[in-house]
């Protein structure tokens, strides 16, 4: 079964959730019986798969509310049997660490101290509890001095306690001190994270952080795109507002990573973007961001290049990168922030003419190790053999990972790991934006281009109320690129993800793309002296049923006396076929249909938008054959996902239907949708993947008996009603005429 059977298979066992199931199961309502037991280990497993299919923070189901109080409850259990079953208080104290580590781990920091305290004092009170124990059976062990002749038995007892006093304080005294002078671990880049940089307000400091390779798996791959944030801009162009989390420009061959970079205090303004000449157009805008108050970042998502941030809180400024970390566990968390930042728009001829980058900015960005497979830089050569100059060889990269290489986007594809994972992802042809943003890196590296990857947000999806909404599935990464005199440089390698810069769409001399809004160059738009064989028939010819001249003496059909009767065989023979045919109707009209919603195409905004909703209808057709009837009350989104786990469809066919209906919400919704190739070779794929899961029985009512095919007689109903009305609308008009003249008169 694949993946996404297994999916729904998992959701269809899930218990209802609640506790009403389990009481009502349970014998007298109060003592659990074997199906109140079998409900309970339902519900564990259910919980079991949202923790391993969502990431932090998970939602609250009841799976992982059962795992959340029964962990606490066999903790309680084991802190109970060591303390006063086996009478060892302090193993005692190792569950309850490991119950407050897994919550400081996941929290984001702010109240961590408060917790720490309240498990420290239950830790010295339990272990004084037992202390006292001991004391009362084996006498004094140890006290301040020696006994003062005369005290009482009360201050004979306390002694001890002093004592413990003191050892705990001294104790716990070491261990807040003690990690101050340790190194400590930053946070992730996508998930919560919470730990901070640097020494506090001063000008030094430094920064580094973990790949985000998982954490960005993780949020392309959730059942539930929760919206991370929300922002409100004046650009009336919002295709290119990238929000960008940070800049990856390590490569150590196994994968890439920020490099350790001095932090200093945030700028009024930032300074101008390294590389940025002033002939190259631009535009500022300002840009409104509200953070999910669940959304724990350390770095500050915002547009690139952002020149001025209004934020409060603690924040420093990482200059290589332009970007913004939290400073001693502040995050994203609810903020509320404006940025203003510039649209760069080169022209391909600046790209084309730029000059070398400087020496030490290439030398640190085209740096490549020396275990990074050979396959990598001899298939950049390939890739780009016919490229004059960088921003050539850059497009040739972009064009063949997107359109020409033969790559597939897929989420659910396993990352890798090790200096093998590029040449496997160019040898496999299947992954997500981190496998095509690393390796178009990497492969511009050994072509001399500096280069790096960028982590963040594509530009989301517009809302009704003017806002645009991004969501976890809008988690991105793409390559950026450095050319001197423009600067850092976005490209898109990623099919179906993102939009292309408009500076890289070039018009390639050569192309066999014919344009239909162009006429073609073998025909002429001169009048023809000759005439036209249609012309060239009279009037009388016509009435005669005469054959008129024709180029090919072969078309002319004329029929003669010696001629066998072809007519009374035609006359025989086409109502047998007629008869023959009317129950292949339905099968030849889905042919028809097919062939038509397919094989449209246009290279305008209207006619690639009218081929991107009629390959959707044809997808839906295609699954309502199958027995999968459409439902039109849910998104483009939510019926992929329906057509999927209906229909059993594998990795390759699922990802077929959903980059149609990836398709479909940018026509939807997007302010300019971009044009998406290959819509037709995706949709007949699905009905390849749809065909293989279903029965004999389904597949051939599917080809000879289509259920879609209803549409012409509701097409045909439509007309006849429309006609009916208006013929009585008529006739009204008719018999109310002559009446209203009578009376006129």
């Amino acid at each position: 079964m694949d993946r996404a059977g297994r999916r729904a298979g998992r959701r269809s066992r899930r218990p209802v959730a609640g506790g009403g199931p389990a009481r009502e199961q349970a014998v007298a309502g109060l003592v659990p019986g074997p199906d109140a037991f079998r409900y309970f280990g339902d519900l564990l497993q259910a919980g079991t798969d949202d923790v391993g299919r969502y990431s932090i923070p998970a939602p609250l189901s009841d799976g992982i509310r059962l795992m959340l109080v029964g962990g606490v409850v066999v903790v309680g259990l084991a802190v109970d049997a060591l303390a006063v079953t086996f009478r060892s208080a302090a193993p005692a104290g190792l569950p309850l660490l490991a119950l407050y580590s897994v919550a400081a781990g996941l929290a984001d920091g702010a109240a961590g101290w408060v917790w720490f305290l309240l498990a420290a004092v239950g830790y010295l009170v339990l272990l004084l509890a037992e202390g006292r124990d001991r004391l009362s059976q084996w006498g004094r062990v140890f006290g301040g001095g020696p006994r003062t002749p005369g005290a009482g038995p009360a201050e004979s007892a306390l002694a001890p306690v002093r004592t413990g006093r003191r050892i705990g304080a001294v104790a716990l005294g070491i261990s807040l001190v003690v990690p101050l002078a340790l190194p400590a671990l930053d946070g992730g880049l996508l998930d919560a994270a919470g730990t901070g940089v640097g020494s506090g307000s001063g000008g030094g400091g430094t920064i580094s952080a973990v790949n985000p390779l998982v954490s960005l798996r993780d949020s392309l791959n959730v059942d539930e795109d929760r919206e991370v944030m929300s922002y409100r801009t004046n650009s009336e162009e919002t295709q290119d507002l990238y929000l960008r989390i940070v800049s990856l420009d390590e490569f150590d061959g196994t994968a890439w990573k920020p490099a350790k970079r001095h932090v200093e205090d945030v700028p009024e303004s930032f300074p101008t973007p390294p590389g940025l000449g002033d002939d190259v157009r631009r535009t500022e805008i300002q840009t409104q961001i509200s953070a999910a108050n669940w959304y724990a970042q350390d770095w500050l998502p915002m547009p690139y290049p952002a020149s001025q941030v209004g934020i409060d809180g603690k924040w420093r400024f990482e200059p290589v990168g332009r970007t913004l970390v939290g400073d001693h566990g502040q995050t994203t968390r609810g903020k509320e922030y404006t940025v203003r930042s510039l649209i760069v728009q080169p022209t391909a001829d600046q790209l084309a003419n730029a000059p070398q980058a400087p020496e030490v900015l290439k030398r640190e960005f085209t740096r490549v190790p020396g275990s990074l497979p050979p396959v990598v830089a001899r298939t950049a050569r390939e890739v780009t053999a016919d490229a004059a100059n960088d921003y050539e060889r850059a497009v040739a990269l972009q064009d063949w990972f997107a359109l020409e290489g033969g790559f597939t986007y897929d989420t659910e594809v396993q990352v890798g790991s090790g200096s093998q994972a590029i040449a496997r992802f160019l040898r496999d042809k299947e992954g997500f934006c981190v496998h095509f943003s690393f390796a178009m890196a990497s492969m511009a590296r050994t072509l001399g281009i500096p280069a790096r990857v960028a982590v963040g947000f594509t530009p989301g999806s517009p809302q009704a109320n003017g806002r645009t909404s991004v969501g976890l599935r809008d988690a991105h990464a793409w390559p950026e690129l450095y050319f001197e005199g423009v600067g850092w440089t976005r490209f898109e390698p990623t099919p179906n993800r993102g939009t292309v810069p408009e500076y890289t769409r070039t018009d390639t001399p050569g192309t066999t793309v014919p344009d239909p809004d162009v006429p073609s160059r073998s025909s002429s738009t001169e009048p023809s002296a000759e005439p036209s064989s249609s012309e060239s028939c009279t009037a009388a010819e016509k009435k005669l049923e005469q054959p008129c001249g024709s180029e090919s003496p072969q078309a002319a059909f004329g029929v003669t006396d010696d001629d066998p009767p072809w007519r009374w065989l035609l006359l025989l023979v086409l109502p047998a076929l007629a008869v023959l045919a009317v129950p292949l109707l339905p099968m030849l009209w889905r042919l028809r249909a097919r062939s038509v919603r397919l094989g449209g195409h246009g290279r305008t905004e209207e006619a690639a938008a009218a081929a991107t909703l009629a390959a959707w209808q044809e997808l839906g057709d295609t699954a309502w054959d199958f027995g999968i009837a459409p439902d039109e009350s849910q998104t483009p989104r939510g019926a992929a996902e329906r057509i999927v786990r209906v229909g059993h469809l594998d990795p390759q066919a699922a990802a077929c239907v959903h980059r149609v209906a990836d398709a479909v919400e940018q026509v939807l919704y997007a302010p300019r949708p971009r044009p998406v190739a290959g819509l037709g070779d995706d949709v007949r794929r699905a009905a390849a993947g749809l065909r293989s899961t279903a029965g004999r029985g389904t597949r051939l009512r599917a080809l000879l008996a289509p259920r879609s095919a209803v549409r012409v007689a509701w097409a045909v109903s439509d007309r006849w009603a429309t006609l009916r009305s208006r013929a009585a609308a008529r006739w009204t008009a008719l018999v109310r005429r002559p009446s209203g003249q009578g009376s006129g008169g």
